[in-house]
């Protein structure tokens, strides 16, 4: 049975595998930020621009602490690819089972945090106070909701890194169509407000969860367990927090700069909040190949480094580079011919003056999308070989570019610099990532052969362990 829901990466034409990885992956998170999407649509159209500025004004404090927690997911599935790679299923199912315990862990402590503080976080980034009640009731929400987040994000990571990327689209476009039918019995049949588009999110994902749950207890006979795998060992628990502690730092550190910009943003006032905030959603849903792409690479680099065959590897990120250039070009042509109009599903032809700002802020990032596909692809790449904390050194520069902008910089040009603010981080970004790759290949490299001697099935637990001491 598990033969017929696993995928084997490490053999076959590396841009053949990426791209039936790649599509199926491609379309769940197109469906993730659809129904993203369809809360902004809802909240814009029904409740009006203050609602819909209230929920923009959380986005990077969202980010930053929803993006830790996909974070640690993501890491955690990376040992679980390259077990899966080396053909060591026993190692495999302890790391699924110390991720479990630790999830709820990291779980159980952060909802608690960031309940607790979030009404100072939001003063802390000079929310507006026509809407900081409004963003206070809708994020508050979204905190509740973080162990639905580590419930569908550790499942569908650990399924995907077993190369299966089609059963998540379904349980995604599913979770898509319940969380557009809860936003809209909570907003306009409960009236519910900006909080009911939080509880239509955050169901829809503990849904989502329990199904990927579910279809793993009766599908992957591989992830079978015994009573001693499901033990809580140090070794596992320290491999999985060396690569899910920095990818979730990485999502954070990211995210700080963003909370800056954040702040930035919301001293300009409510309709400049509006704006990013739809230009934000609808750069993101133009966004998904490549963190489709960025994904992929982390299971295929996974799967790979864990066999020992980093030529792969390398054919991997060539092919698909030049897949992220041609879509950054179609991208870019689309939203700046088109993007005020794809701004109308959001708002109403009469606010003028936030569809310019919408357009141009689309228009100024969609120019540089190719390196932001860089951004994403090289970066997972890296954390795939298991060098995750170079990554976490890539967010840093990304927070640096953007807490420059916010706070030097929008001050003297305003809205203008917030344009160019994602940008200058990506370029940032990309400085230190593509040096950071040909350094650990040309490490790695050296390593193999340096092993030539040894059994061909140590070498891929010798690559794991390094990766994580050597960084």
């Amino acid at each position: 049975m598990a033969k017929s829901v696993t995928k084997d990466m490490t053999s076959g034409s590396p841009i053949k595998l990426i791209l039936q990885f790649c599509i199926p992956l491609f379309f769940g998170m197109l469906f993730q930020q659809f129904y993203n999407m369809m809360d902004t649509i809802i909240v814009g159209k029904f409740l009006g621009v203050n609602a819909l500025a209230s929920v923009g004004a959380t986005g990077s404090i969202n980010f930053m602490v929803i993006g830790f927690c996909m974070g640690v997911c993501n890491g955690f599935a990376i040992p679980v690819a390259q077990q899966f790679g080396a053909k060591d299923y026993h190692a495999l199912r302890k790391y699924v089972a110390n991720s479990v315990w630790l999830s709820i862990a990291f779980a159980g402590v952060m909802t608690v945090s960031v309940c607790l503080l979030c009404r100072q976080i939001l003063g802390w980034m000079r929310t507006p106070q026509d809407i900081v009640d409004g963003s206070y009731a809708y994020i508050f929400v979204i905190f509740l909701g973080i162990p639905a987040t580590y419930l569908y994000n550790l499942l569908s990571g650990i399924i995907r890194s077993m190369g299966d990327s089609k059963s998540p689209l379904v349980f995604l476009v599913l979770s898509s169509v319940l969380n557009i039918i809860l936003d809209l019995v909570l907003i306009l049949v409960f009236r519910m407000g900006v909080a009911g588009a939080a509880w239509a999110t955050v169901v829809s994902q503990a849904v989502s969860g329990i199904i990927c749950l579910v279809y793993m207890i009766k599908r992957f006979e591989i992830l079978r367990m015994s009573r001693e795998e499901w033990k809580l060992e140090r070794s596992y628990v320290a491999v999985l927090c060396n690569m899910g502690v920095p990818m979730g730092l990485q999502y954070s550190i990211t995210a700080i700069g963003s909370v800056i910009l954040q702040a930035a943003v919301n001293s300009l006032g409510s309709l400049a909040v509006a704006a990013v905030s739809t230009s934000t959603k609808i750069s993101m849903f133009f966004c998904c190949p490549f963190d489709a792409m960025g994904s992929t690479m982390a299971t295929y680099a996974g799967q790979n480094v864990g066999a020992g065959k980093l030529r792969r590897v390398s054919e991997g990120m060539k092919s698909t580079c030049v897949l992220g250039l041609v879509y950054a070009i179609f991208a870019c042509g689309v939203l700046v011919l088109f993007g005020s109009e794809i701004a109308l599903l959001f708002l109403d032809k009469s606010e003028t003056a936030i569809l310019g700002d919408v357009q141009l802020l689309l228009t100024a990032n969609s120019a540089f999308f190719f390196p932001l596909a860089l951004v994403n692809i090289v970066r997972f790449t890296i954390q795939g070989l298991g060098f995750s904390r170079f990554a976490v050194l890539a967010g840093v520069c990304e927070m640096v570019a953007r807490g420059i902008v916010g706070l030097g910089l929008v001050p003297i040009f305003g809205y203008l610099a917030i344009c160019f603010a994602s940008p200058v981080a990506w370029i940032f970004a990309d400085l230190f990532l593509v040096p950071a790759y040909l350094y650990i290949m040309k490490k790695l490299n050296k390593m193999i052969k340096d092993r030539e001697g040894e059994a061909s099935e140590a070498a891929p637990e010798g690559i794991v362990a390094v990766s994580c001491k050597g960084e």
